[in-house]
């Protein structure tokens, strides 16, 4: 069914719709033979040649990472700068918190455990909602609010005098976790189904870089402060107005002014695009808001005064293909009903349930993992123990992507099911390698020993490795489930990733620091648990 001017039309009926949707006029139901080529196998020139591009939804069948001069890949690197930096600025915190932070507010181990929460509790609510307004308003714009509102509260964390005042401070900064939202939606938005899993996988891991970064940033900048002459109380202060806040203005008026919401330009013409005439052509509803009728009467207007010529293609023509095989898809104006529909379909807990296995793991590993080994190794000091827990955040920027890329592969081979089970061993496989973690630190303890840094950063980087392909495979999966409500699938995924975060963090919160041992295998198991329970729930079948 199709709505026009708040009219419905059945399929056989809206071909008035349709042309007026269609770029040159183009009829649904003669699209067929548009641009219906395999998508071109991967070749390493297609990372710096021209993009390759379907002709019925305008997305990129190839991955030009190392050009600037189309909106590919300019948008792809907003979409994992704008990450990356709200990354950078939401764990700016736990580099500094082990000692400087803690020390000048007279924090306990547990009101450190209580602000890390606090944190991601946030992102976890903020998430959910956006998943709608993306698909409203577009990523783009999404994007570039999210990080002017995170600023202010980074501008503010100066101001911090009590814990009651961290956890304030740090709730609201919060909100820069739910740039994941727009990120993925806006790379969905421009790469095809055969690339899509890697170019999210790359904005995903490239984004989450920021939670490694920062670690190097924050210790080094304070270090370099106290260097000076400051006392910690003022240097650590300083450090958040110095970084988060400017680069966080500066990425924001990047995506604004120079970035674009879609293939087809702006939000409201996303479906003037032959995909969304073909979508019609299937029986898909397609609501149009008032801005995309105006669009959509301008062009019937156009072709109406010959502005515009209709291209007719026969039917016997030899390239007409089952379109159910096409990706058409086009973000939908969010409603109740179509919520409901979603929420009810099974598939469409598959990929939340597993990141919040494996995203809220390592948010509870970003946020712990140097108080962990300040704990575990007093003469590391802080600025050590920042350096060794930024190797987690660091290696997001080859595991993730190489999840993602494995997917593809994978998917191309076995579709969606192939990657449903790629990202459960993945998950699974870092449920053992932290219950190994577990185990073993608890035997050390047992025997009065001190786990050793080399053997123990050795089973974090094994473990890391899986954590973050998972979550790449994930969103590789995850664009398959909803393909009508990106933004809202984005935001489910999100959220449960935060949701996994809180989880994984009070597993920590109520470790004793002398016990963490039994935070690594209790979360192993539980990941375990549940990456083998997703084995029951069905994958999208396209």
């Amino acid at each position: 069914m199709a709505t026009f001017n708040g009219k419905t039309s059945s399929p056989s009926s809206a071909s008035g719709i349709e042309e007026q949707m269609a770029p040159a006029g183009i009829r649904a139901d003669k699209l067929a033979a548009v641009n219906l080529h395999a998508p071109p196998p991967f070749r390493w020139a297609s990372l710096w040649e021209k993009p390759v591009i379907n002709g019925l939804n305008g997305k990129s069948q190839t991955f030009p990472i190392f050009r600037f001069d189309n909106p590919y890949s300019r948008n792809f690197h907003f979409a994992w700068l704008g990450f990356f930096v709200a990354f950078l600025s939401w764990f700016a915190f736990p580099p500094l918190i082990p000692e400087a932070i803690k020390t000048d507010l007279s924090l306990t181990q547990a009101q450190i455990g209580n602000s890390n929460i606090v944190a991601l509790s946030a992102t976890m609510g903020l998430r959910l909602c956006l998943g709608p307004v993306v698909d409203r308003f577009g990523p783009r714009k999404v994007m570039a609010a999210i990080l002017l509102i995170g600023a202010i509260p980074s501008g503010l964390a100066g101001t911090i005098s009590s814990p009651a005042g961290l956890y304030t401070i740090r709730f609201f900064i919060g909100v820069l976790g739910a740039t994941f939202v727009p990120c993925q939606a806006w790379t969905t938005a421009f790469f095809d189904k055969n690339i899509v899993g890697t170019a999210n996988a790359f904005a995903g891991g490239w984004g989450n870089l920021g939670g490694g970064v920062t670690f190097v940033v924050q210790v080094s900048l304070f270090q370099s402060l106290v260097n000076r002459g400051l006392s910690s109380h003022s240097a650590w202060r300083a450090a958040f107005a110095i970084v988060p806040v400017p680069i966080l203005v500066f990425v924001a008026l990047l995506c604004i002014f120079l970035g674009t919401d879609c293939p087809a330009g702006k939000w409201e013409q996303r479906h003037t695009m032959p995909a969304a005439a073909i979508a019609m052509q299937q029986g898909h509803l397609v609501e149009l808001d008032h801005d995309q009728q105006r669009v959509a009467q301008q062009k019937m207007s156009d072709k109406e005064q010959g502005k515009t010529e209709v291209q007719e293609v026969q039917d016997e023509d030899e390239h007409v293909a089952n379109l159910h095989d096409i990706d058409v898809a086009v973000a939908e104006k969010p409603s109740w009903a179509n919520t409901l529909k979603i929420a009810r379909t099974p598939y469409t807990w598959l990929p939340a349930l597993m990141y919040c296995t494996t995203f809220g793991f390592e948010l509870a590993v970003d946020a712990n993992l140097a108080s962990v080994l300040f704990a575990a190794h007093k003469n590391l000091g802080q600025l050590n123990a920042g350096y060794y827990a930024a190797t987690f955040g660091f290696m997001n920027v080859w595991t993730r992507p190489l999840g993602g890329i494995v997917g593809d592969l994978v998917g191309r081979r076995w579709g969606p099911a192939g990657k449903k089970y790629l990202t459960i061993l993945l998950g699974t496989l870092q449920g053992f390698m932290s219950l190994a973690l577990g185990l073993w630190q608890a035997h050390v303890y047992k025997t009065g020993g001190t786990p050793a840094l080399g053997t123990q950063m050795g089973i974090v980087v094994v473990m890391a490795i899986f954590n973050e392909m998972a979550n790449g495979a994930n969103f590789s999966l995850t664009p398959h489930t909803s393909p009508y409500s990106n933004g809202l699938m984005t935001g489910l995924v999100g959220a449960f990733g935060n949701m996994g975060g809180v989880f994984f963090a009070l597993i920590f919160r109520y470790c004793p620091a002398n016990a963490f041992s039994q935070a690594w295998w209790i979360s192993g198991i539980v990941a375990i648990v549940v990456n083998l329970f997703c084995i029951i729930i069905p994958a999208p079948k396209h």
